[in-house]
């Protein structure tokens, strides 16, 4: 739509021209549950007053709105025609005075896609649920906006809805005269307005603190769920997490939580994690867990309501001026959420998850052909939606842990307190942050930040071990390396760690901080040392840098791996072997024979699951296709060993009967996943619920042995929203060309389909056996999305050009017919041609790893 995607340049423009006192919105979405029919999207009426003034009277501007039809627009008491002043997403401005006041009256359109204002009807009892979405740039889909983040002010909202329905929104609200009327915000941007209502499940707590001048802080807890997740809403873990995070962030930051209420809505259907909206914190309602789930899922729970709950100060209180500095928000809030997950919850280790999770899809975005400055160049609201990625968060992240080590933790955290103080309901850019870090540490923050917040790639850090005639350590160095595309050198602070055997185990024995700098850095602090079997460069995880090994070191962790006694240096270790799979340096089969023979062994639930993925990922894309069969039996067969071999009942036996099923290949094994579903097969412990029920179907639909009458049976005994998403998956999943053809024609010709279960088809869709039978759609895919991306909202578009790749026909010619769109679509949207590159560079990974596995076997049949 024409004036949709805002420049950066416009908003600056406007940011310059305009400054903005205060919003009125009232909706009446009593709509929602109207009877609808017919083609034209259903509506709910959106009235919106914003007062504020210009810089240069005379001066022309726009608002935002997407909306199907606007009724009335008055600028200053003067009536505007909305059919020459609204395009169908700016309205146009003229002739400002000093002081405005513009009021619309629209009509706008609930989502079925998560954007805006999202209405979600539960199947199984009728209901109908509305939420609000709106980062970075949707809050035009339900209210008339600036939609900058740098031009905030106070909202006020008020909400007609059905008499039977509960609503909230950032401020407290309160009902009377059939209305909802909230308390009026402090001054916040857009993007971080919310309203959530419907007949949703309320529970309430309280969180108080003394501040210590005779004055309690008392805030008022809230949290939700759709009624048919009551049951399994765990709401006392949600408001210990809670207060605990409360606190821990009350004891840094030394900046009482500024919002008033705390309210977490768990919703449907919902595209993100979560969305930092002060005073209404919305995540998806996958957190709520109706079956059995290891302490990973409830850590990554609490790591995100702790990511959330840091927005409050890092984006909420203070913003910045514009996208190129998401990070100042993001890479902040997901290094504190791993930071207060270890300091005040029962989750200590949560810097091994971080270590091996987090970091994993950091090193793959830094790797891609689009990979950016942490600081980034975003250009548009498009480029904004596509910087919601892994150096935006785990880069960022991993980059401000080096900064804490860089600076000490005390400094950090004052510099964080006079940034809240400094800078309160303000906007910021880059240079706001250095200054107040320069101040606490004295340390010279602008080299640090040209070096690690404004260059893009990722460096490798290799040990080289020089021993003198007794054995010893003379020397120990650092090797620091950097791809060509990305040459920046760092500076890291760094942990060398040295390990050996001791009774069986692979202990640290000498361990010496170091500032790496430049290709080769020297450790004194290690001369001397006895001869280590294993060295691992950045111990304790203090930078961010694929970790490499010397010869010795990798024999040792081919034969040893299993030994070290450190959960997270072990955890290291496993991430630095699969960079190095990934990066053609080492065999996928050999990846595959380590988690074949040490993963049995791993005590740290989350690096088990985590090498689970890890594993899958190898054989799909990695290992030479002659080789593919032999490695899939051998997973299959590991998977049953060790699920057998699994203490009955516990998480470890949990995560293997997920990773079996996932990866069964024979007759027997099918035969064992039916005999678990129906009785006829048991194994000590292992309780089969209904979210295992779904997870042993997949695979049995995949392979042709549950047919859409065993699915359909299965989606009455669970007939829920979220069974609905599983049975349209495992539909979706079945060996069929007419199955296929059905779920494409639904996902790409159509858009009925609402994002939960676009993403659910699509998941099903590519199925790594189906490579045959998915041939046909690589052509399909290259003439369909272009069309896509300029019919669809970006968030489902964004989904479709993704999933839809044809990454599991993994030959040459995808790259070439992947080249050939690219060169044919020079003038496509950079967006969409950003995607597709990504997709190509990681086939392209894929395929060079095929390669090096394929000489790898060749090499040892020659042996």
């Amino acid at each position: 739509m024409p004036g949709e995607n805002l420049s950066r340049d416009e908003a600056r423009e406007r940011a310059a021209l305009l400054s903005v006192d205060g919003y009125d919105v009232s909706l009446d979405v009593r709509s929602a549950v109207d009877d609808h029919s017919g083609d034209a999207p259903r509506t709910f009426r959106s009235v919106t007053t914003i007062r504020f003034r210009c810089n240069e009277p005379g001066a022309s501007t726009f608002a935002d709105l997407i909306a199907p039809s606007v009724t009335s627009v008055s600028l200053n008491g003067r009536d505007l025609d909305p059919g020459e002043v609204f395009d169908g997403a700016r309205i146009l401005l003229e002739d400002l005075a000093a002081e405005n006041e513009l009021v619309v009256d629209a009509r706008c359109a609930y989502s079925r896609s998560g954007e805006g204002l999202h209405r979600f009807v539960d199947p199984e009892d009728g209901e109908v649920y509305l939420y609000t979405q709106y980062e970075p740039a949707d809050a035009r889909r339900v209210l008339v906006t600036f939609e900058q983040p740098d031009l905030k002010a106070p909202f006020r909202f008020e909400v007609r809805a059905p008499e039977e329905w509960t609503v909230w929104s950032n401020g407290a609200g309160e009902r009377a005269d059939g209305v909802w009327r909230f308390a009026e915000t402090k001054p916040i941007s857009t993007y971080i307005t919310c309203v959530v209502a419907g007949p949703y499940h309320y529970v309430t707590d309280t969180y108080t603190r003394d501040l210590g001048d005779g004055t309690t802080l008392e805030i008022p807890l809230g949290a939700m769920c759709r009624k048919g997740l009551a049951p399994y809403f765990d709401a006392d873990d949600v408001f210990l997490i809670t207060r605990q995070g409360l606190d821990f962030f009350h004891d840094h930051f030394d900046y009482p939580y500024p919002f008033g209420k705390y309210d977490q809505a768990f919703v449907p259907e919902y595209n993100l994690g979560a969305m930092e909206n002060p005073g209404l914190v919305t995540f998806r309602e996958e957190y709520i867990f109706r079956g059995k789930v290891t302490k990973t899922s409830y850590e990554a729970r609490a790591n995100v309501i702790l990511h959330e709950m840091a927005h409050m100060w890092f984006g909420d209180l203070v913003t910045m001026v514009w996208w190129d500095d998401l990070w100042l928000k993001e890479s902040f809030a997901d290094f504190m959420g791993t930071f207060a997950s270890v300091g005040a919850t029962r989750f200590s280790d949560a810097w091994i998850t971080f270590a091996n999770r987090r970091k994993a899809w950091a090193y793959r975005a830094d790797q891609l052909p689009s990979t950016h400055p942490i600081t980034a160049d975003i250009r548009d609201l498009q480029d904004a939606k596509l910087n919601f990625d892994g150096i935006t968060y785990a880069k960022g992240a991993s980059v401000l842990k080096q900064l804490v080590a860089y600076v000490g933790q005390d400094a950090f955290m004052e510099g964080a307190r006079r940034y809240f103080k400094r800078h309160a309901y303000g906007n910021t850019g880059l240079g706001d942050l250095l200054s107040v870090l320069g101040e606490t540490s004295g340390r010279d923050m602008g080299a640090w930040a040209r070096s690690w917040l404004q260059t893009a790639g990722v460096n490798s850090l290799t040990p080289q071990v020089l021993l003198d005639a007794a054995g010893r350590v003379a020397e120990l160095a650092v090797l620091q390396e950097a791809p060509e595309s990305h040459p920046e050198l760092r500076p890291h602070r760094v942990a060398v760690g040295l390990y050996r055997r001791e009774e069986g185990r692979l202990v640290r024995y000498a361990r010496a901080e170091a500032d790496v700098d430049g290709p080769r850095t020297t450790v004194p602090d290690l001369a001397g040392q006895e001869a280590p079997e294993l060295v691992l460069v950045n111990d304790d995880d203090l930078t961010y840098c694929k970790t490499r090994f010397d010869e010795t070191s990798l024999d040792a962790l081919r034969s040893s791996l299993g030994d070290i006694t450190d959960p997270l240096a072990r955890a290291l270790c496993w991430s630095a072997l699969w960079n190095m799979t990934r990066d053609a340096l080492l065999p996928a089969r050999d990846f595959i024979g380590l988690v074949l023979r040490f993963a049995g062994r791993e005590s740290d639930i989350g690096v088990l699951q985590m090498l689970h993925a890890w594993a899958e990922s190898a054989l799909v894309h990695y290992v030479a296709p002659p080789l593919r069969e032999t490695g899939a039996r051998l997973l299959a067969e590991g998977a049953e060993r060790e699920l057998y071999a699994a203490a009955p009942g516990s998480e470890h036996q949990l995560a293997w009967a997920r990773f079996f099923a996932g990866r069964a290949e024979s007759p027997a094994g099918f035969e064992l996943l039916q005999g678990l579903l129906d009785g006829t097969s048991v194994i000590e412990g292992l309780e089969v619920d209904q979210e295992l029920r779904w997870t042993f179907l997949e695979p049995l639909a995949a392979h042709g042995y549950a047919d859409e009458k065993a699915l359909a049976a299965e989606l009455a005994r669970d007939d829920t929203a979220s069974g609905k998403r599983h049975q349209v998956r495992c539909l979706a999943a079945r060996p069929s060309a007419a199955v296929k053809a059905q779920a494409w024609a639904q996902v790409v010709e159509s858009d009925a389909l609402s994002n939960a279960l676009v993403e659910a088809t699509i998941a099903g869709f590519g199925q790594p056996s189906q490579r045959e039978l998915l041939a046909p759609y690589r052509d399909k895919y290259f003439a369909a999305i272009e069309r896509v991306w300029s019919e669809r909202s970006i968030q489902i578009a964004m989904t479709i050009v993704k999933g839809l790749f044809p990454s599991l026909q993994d030959s040459p010619q995808t790259l070439v017919e992947t080249d050939i769109w690219l060169a044919a679509h020079d003038a496509a949207p950079p967006a969409l041609r950003r995607l597709v590159l990504e997709a190509w560079d990681d086939h392209a990974r894929g395929l060079r790893g095929q390669a090096y596995d394929a000489r790898a076997e060749a090499g040892s049949s020659d042996d």
